[in-house]
């Protein structure tokens, strides 16, 4: 199933599915818990990001070329981060380049997988990760390089939850629809030139893996985004660089998940 959140002609919130030709089937109730899909369909506005997370947490250098590129030793255990749920926007909007970021052109794009959780998990065996898993999204990791390597003390928060800096839809696909969440294509496009094309199978630390590692004494809450990582062919490593700018188009696709689209604009 494919699961929507959008906004009626009234400006209304809802969650649906079985989206298309403009309409959805309504889902009531509790997405985490008891819901229903009705047969009322009802006309789509305008999509949202598929949920509003409680929180956000992000792997770094979490695919063997991704960290080559970066000339980053590979990991032994999960790099791990956090985004400001506040940073979390849909599809077709558009990703800002912050005001704060006045010292030239910095803003990069990261296709990732996001994984969904659907139940508090907490000190979660490997092998039993999957029963915690809703869904899979697509996402980019927007990330502003100066502040990400300069301007958090080390930290890669701050460069990484401004504003719009947390694309993530158009819809979230059930886990019982994705056979192999570690076997998937995934690719980032800007102004549909292919920027990053791999695999999932590409990745150091597998989703279960990190499932596991992140509910180590830590609870996850149902619907808690994990963002797996990005593959090679980031913009900084490029000769030259290439940044985000207000005009592009980026978009994140992913097999047996979707595309996600976002315009580019100046904050």
């Amino acid at each position: 199933m494919k699961m929507i959140r959008f906004t009626d002609k009234s400006g209304r919130v809802h969650r649906g599915c079985d989206f298309k030709d403009g309409k959805a089937l309504l889902i009531n109730g509790d997405i985490f818990g008891d819901f229903s899909v009705t047969d009322q369909r009802v006309q789509v506005d305008r999509l949202m990001a598929p949920l509003l997370p409680p929180a956000v947490f992000c792997i770094g250098l979490n695919y063997t070329l991704h960290a080559k590129e970066t000339g980053t030793p590979l990991p032994q255990y999960p790099v791990v981060f956090m985004k400001n749920p506040a940073a979390v926007t849909g599809p077709d909007t558009s990703i800002e380049t912050p005001a704060a970021c006045n010292r030239g052109p910095e803003v990069d794009y990261e296709a990732e997988l996001a994984v969904v959780i659907k139940k508090k998990a907490k000190n979660v065996e490997r092998e039993n990760a999957f029963d915690y898993i809703f869904g899979y999204a697509c996402a980019n990791d927007v990330s502003a390089r100066r502040w990400q390597k300069h301007a958090g003390g080390g930290q890669w928060v701050r460069g990484k939850s401004f504003d719009t800096f947390c694309p993530l839809g158009p819809w979230i696909v059930t886990a019982d629809e994705v056979n192999d969440p570690n076997a998937l294509e995934i690719q980032c496009l800007l102004n549909h030139e292919t920027m990053q094309k791999s695999s999932t199978s590409d990745m150091i630390f597998s989703v279960s893996q990190l499932v596991s590692f992140l509910s180590q004494s830590t609870t996850l809450l149902p619907g808690t985004v994990i963002l797996t990582g990005t593959p090679s062919g980031v913009g900084f490593t490029r000769t030259p660089p290439v940044f985000l700018k207000p005009g592009d188009v980026v978009e994140t696709r992913i097999e047996a998940i979707g595309s996600l689209v976002n315009t580019v604009s100046a904050e």
